[in-house]
């Protein structure tokens, strides 16, 4: 028979586990053993592809080396992205970060339970043979994600930016491992310091042939270059009759004939972070580059930034103006710092509050 005292015992643990909020399993240290290889089938999309590109591409603009395209962490990342989108484990107390308890894992609320004993950064090392921990970020929105919209967002705030940059906290830290995952509305992207002993993640339809000899390095080196191109973005045919991928960069409007108009092709400038302004009043501002056009002039200005990769650009009329805009947003420190960037190809560019 259970004595009295141990039965009160076991009530004040369940009592403690009510108040504090944590499940019994953290109280002792929880032993992550290695995890499984990852699948032998396991492949990531084009799209994940292009986005793990844009971010070399805007680490190699500040002189920082190329993060390998993990295996294991892109099938971590590729897991979590579904877990929150099915499961959504981001309730109460845990955020983006968090797992539920609906998948091979151990359950875990973040940063509720991180401690010097769990740590939902051992996710790497619980569900695959990386050996080391990983740091994540996650980046949601209420529409089916585009890439160039996510690393825009992860440029404009700090905490995301010093991931892709190696500043601030991350300062001196080499990534040698990135996993990214983008499904629906979530993307998650990992950073290892290690190297992944499982390889290079392959994009889904390639069928890549690597020798037994090809060392670890080799075939890195080889995933880095091995060419990528950005998904297909629908145009619109010019008058010349032909699309609008093959209109040439430099356009003359008629209106000006010593105005050239030069697209822009800097990383940090593909896309804004479409958000939504917290008071109606606040208004929304636009990036303008021009608003000396007449209006088919303009309006033929626009569908060429959009065929070219800018695909906020519109068209702003006020105070009988046709202005040109490339990008908007409510957020005006957000797109002050991009408009910095546009006054490299655009000397006259402007903020228009509407």
């Amino acid at each position: 028979m259970i004595s009295r005292k141990l039965i009160h015992i076991w009530l004040f643990l369940e009592l403690l586990g009510l108040v504090c909020g944590v499940v019994p399993s953290t109280f002792s240290q929880t032993i992550v053993k290695q995890g499984k290889p990852v699948p032998s089938n396991f492949c990531i999309s084009a799209r994940e592809v292009y986005l793990h590109r844009m971010i070399n591409d805007y680490r190699q603009y500040y002189n920082l080396p190329p993060i390998p395209l993990s295996k294991s962490l892109c099938y971590v990342a590729a897991l979590h992205a579904k877990d929150l989108l099915l499961q959504h484990p981001d309730q109460g107390a845990c955020n983006f970060h968090s797992w539920s308890d609906k998948g091979p894992w151990l359950p875990f609320c973040y940063p509720r339970d991180e401690n010097k004993k769990n740590s939902v950064w051992d996710k790497p090392r619980e569900l695959t043979k990386y050996p080391s921990k990983a740091y994540e970020i996650v980046y949601w929105e209420n529409n089916p994600l585009i890439q160039d919209t996510i690393l825009m967002v992860w440029k404009m705030e700090e905490y995301f930016n010093n991931f892709l940059l190696n500043s601030g906290k991350w300062q001196g830290k080499t990534w040698n491992a990135i996993g990214i995952a983008v499904y629906e509305n979530y993307a998650c992207a990992w950073f290892g310091e290690i190297p992944d002993p499982e390889g290079v993640a392959i994009m889904c339809g390639s069928k890549p042939v690597i020798q037994e000899k090809d060392t670890m390095k080799q075939v890195i080196k080889a995933a880095l270059k091995s060419p990528v191109q950005p998904p297909p973005v629908k145009t619109k045919k010019a008058k010349n009759g032909k699309t609008g991928d093959n209109v040439s960069d430099s356009v003359i409007m008629k209106k000006s004939d010593t105005l050239k108009v030069q697209l822009i092709e800097s990383p940090a400038l593909n896309a804004i972070v479409p958000r939504q302004p917290t008071d109606s009043a606040s208004g929304t501002y636009y990036l303008i580059i021009n608003s000396m056009l007449t209006k088919e002039k303009a309006n033929e200005l626009v569908s060429t930034l959009k065929s070219k990769g800018h695909p906020n650009a519109k068209l702003v009329e006020k105070n009988g103006k046709n202005n040109v805009s490339l990008i908007d947003s409510p957020d005006k420190a957000a797109i002050t710092v991009i408009l910095k960037e546009v006054k490299k190809t655009y000397r006259d560019a402007w903020l228009l509050k509407k």
